[in-house]
């Protein structure tokens, strides 16, 4: 077994590699870049290696400078995480080079499986079902246009190189296919150095769903059941699952099957996954191989009991597996959901910023893999995921109701972020029965997430919440001591909540330990409030059942998240309202001749000029934030004034771009 190993990723995997590390005695060496100093996975690491500057390129990607912080500590063997360098050949041949062991599979493996088109053609030699498209490279626009045509649209735009949503595109038209095109072989070029590009047909009515697999160097490969993977945005997995709600056994063991004959026929060894496109009716094509550990191995590991990066780990050490075919058991459901600092209401845009407050749910079947902590910063440099959160329960309900739960006790503060859009997402109808497809988000969301309104119940259940805790926070003011007059002021029992335009009369009565509360002379609902002020978490019991929310107090009330919604309730006085309602309204600013930047980034193009007209849609600048290319485009009619920044020029959120006439 190695003494030391040395974890080449940063964030939330590289804590994970580290603390396997721990569980089996060895010692652990963190690398970082500048903007990564103070990261999480450095503090924990035995020892830490500069890299250099925040750019990938420059850093996480430096092959030789790696390799040198190997001979420079020590470090027997790399663990290489996912994204950077874990899929790169070169790596894993340099690593060998200096008698350095790379946990992760053969270099042959790696060449093959990370070539989308090379695997193709190995998965049909090895009997495994392929997606009808081409096997060859496509650069020109015409062959892509006489393809796709042989094909039939809709059509998918594939990287060759690609991996994580990057250098990929659907296409419903001819016009669609030369724009995504150009786009996948830009992201492509820009994220892996390589804009080769496929074109495949693109399954209706998909699914996603991979299998894990798991070989040694002795020739013994097993898999570990499946992920149900299909609740995706623009290709990046936002809720996983083990096991897969629409699997039926046969199914199972047949996509199970072709994943290990596969893995065998590249002599792999180590974790890795074969991915699959299921139809509606259980017919499933080949995707592609990744020969790393994935994102979601932590809903694998809470069924099947199995540490993956452990298995790894022993597997580059030279042992064999400990467990057969017949060893391995799903036991339960595990669900994750990946919590991104992003804006839903912006069309999804990644957030940046400090981590102002950080508090992580805590409870039984719950597990939560980070690589942040209060006080820390989300960059603009590497991905904005903040963490992964999963509930294992005995069922699938039950996991998503521990889920649900969690969300609700998750407090994030800083950055924009999508809890609310998870626990949404967790209580719609169709996901809750299953019924997914890998456009689900965009069926049921569109591109943006609005926060959906409080209804019924619920809508009086958080005006009594919110009325209740100001009511604590006025009359705890009214305690303070040295006053004047030793005479004690009267609690207040009677409000006027506004959420909206709407206002409810609601009367709060202190009962020792209980709160009764009246909305708008409706039954009065027995409260059993555990929130002191300046808390951001509120737990009530109503009428017996307990209820979680996320609270920042604002200046005349909260902002209350629960449940997938959020409400900003305004609690006065009854004279205090009568008062307000009386102020002029305040202007609004005048904005519609600005194009400013919804995302901290970096300015790749600039397509147009001063003076010049444009019309709706029409592209006026490429940004590039999170390793994602985003396209910004005009939202009038209209004549450029005057142009703000330039290409290769780094923008901050809200900044000026295009000053329009």
């Amino acid at each position: 077994m190695f003494d030391k190993i040395l974890i080449a990723n940063r964030g939330e995997i590289a804590c994970r590699v580290i603390r396997s590390c721990r569980k089996l005695g060895i010692r652990s060496v963190a690398v970082y870049s500048d903007a990564d100093a103070d990261a999480l996975h450095v503090r924990m690491a035995d020892e830490k290696v500069h890299l250099g500057p925040p750019p990938a390129a420059q850093s996480y990607l430096l092959i030789d400078r790696i390799v040198e912080a190997c001979k420079a500590t020590g470090a027997q063997a790399v663990h290489p995480g996912y994204g950077f360098l874990s899929e790169r050949a070169a790596f894993a041949q340099a690593l060998a080079a200096a008698g350095v062991a790379f946990i992760g599979p053969p270099v042959g493996a790696i060449e093959a499986m990370g070539d989308k088109i090379e695997s193709k053609r190995l998965a049909r030699e090895a009997g495994v079902s392929t997606v009808p498209g081409t096997l060859d490279a496509i650069s020109d626009p015409e062959e892509a246009r006489r393809i796709a045509g042989e094909i039939g649209y809709p059509v998918m735009i594939k990287a060759s190189a690609g991996g994580g949503g990057k250098g990929m595109r659907v296409a419903m038209s001819e016009d669609e296919l030369l724009d995504g095109l150009e786009r996948a072989q830009s992201e492509a070029r820009n994220s892996f150095g390589d804009d080769r590009c496929f074109i495949e047909k693109f399954v209706t009515e998909p699914r996603h769903i991979e299998i894990q697999v798991l070989g040694d160097k002795h020739g013994n490969c097993i898999h570990l059941g499946e992920r149900e993977c299909s609740i995706q945005r623009r290709h990046q997995k936002v809720i996983e699952e083990a096991p897969s709600p629409f699997l039926d056994a046969a199914t199972r063991k047949a996509m199970g099957e072709q994943a290990v004959a596969l893995a065998r026929a590249v002599d792999y060894c180590s974790a890795g996954t074969v991915e699959f496109i299921v139809d509606g009716e259980r017919n499933f094509y080949f995707l592609e191989m990744n020969t790393r550990l994935q994102v979601e191995h932590p809903v694998t590991e809470l069924v099947t009991g199995v540490d993956l990066v452990e298995q790894m780990i022993r597997v580059a050490a030279g042992e064999k597996l400990s467990l057969t075919q017949d060893d391995v058991r799903l036991t339960g459901w595990a669900m994750e959901a990946r919590v991104y600092a992003e804006e839903p209401s912006k069309g999804f845009l990644p957030s940046t910023g400090r981590l102002v407050t950080y508090r992580e749910p805590e409870g039984e079947g719950v597990r939560i893999d980070t690589g942040i902590y209060e006080g820390g910063e989300v960059s603009m440099f590497y991905d904005p995921m903040i963490a992964k959160l999963c509930a294992f329960g005995d069922g699938r309900d039950a996991a998503i109701a521990r889920l649900r739960d969690a969300i609700d006790g998750y407090v994030i503060e800083g950055p924009g972020h999508n809890l609310l859009f998870l626990n949404a997402l967790l209580s719609h109808p169709r996901f809750v029965e299953g019924r997914l497809t890998t456009g689900f988000i965009a069926e049921e969301y569109g591109d943006r997430f609005d926060d959906p309104d409080l209804e019924g119940d619920a809508l009086i259940r958080v005006v009594a919440m919110g009325t209740a805790m100001r009511a604590r926070t006025l009359n705890r003011a009214k305690a303070i001591s040295g006053r004047m007059s030793d005479q004690p002021l009267k609690p207040d029992t009677s409000f006027a909540t506004l959420l909206g335009d709407t206002v409810f009369d609601v009367e709060v009565v202190e009962d020792g330990h209980d709160t009764r509360v009246t909305v708008n002379d409706g039954p009065a609902l027995t409260m059993r409030l555990d929130w002191s002020p300046g808390q951001p978490l509120v737990a009530a019991v109503i009428d017996g059942r307990t209820w979680r929310a996320h609270v920042h107090r604002t200046p005349e009330g909260f902002i209350i998240s629960h449940a997938g919604s959020k409400a900003e309730l305004t609690v006065r006085r009854h004279r205090a309202q009568e008062m307000a309602r009386r102020m002029p309204p305040k202007p609004q600013a005048d904005t519609s001749k600005m194009v400013l930047s919804p995302m901290p980034g970096l300015i790749v193009r600039v397509a147009v000029a001063p003076g010049q007209d444009i019309k709706v849609g029409q592209e006026l600048l490429v940004l590039e934030a999170m390793k994602m290319e985003n396209v910004l485009r005009a939202e009038t009619d209209g004549k450029v004034e005057k142009i703000e920044i330039a290409a290769g020029d780094t923008v901050s959120s809200d900044q000026l771009l295009i000053s329009l006439a």
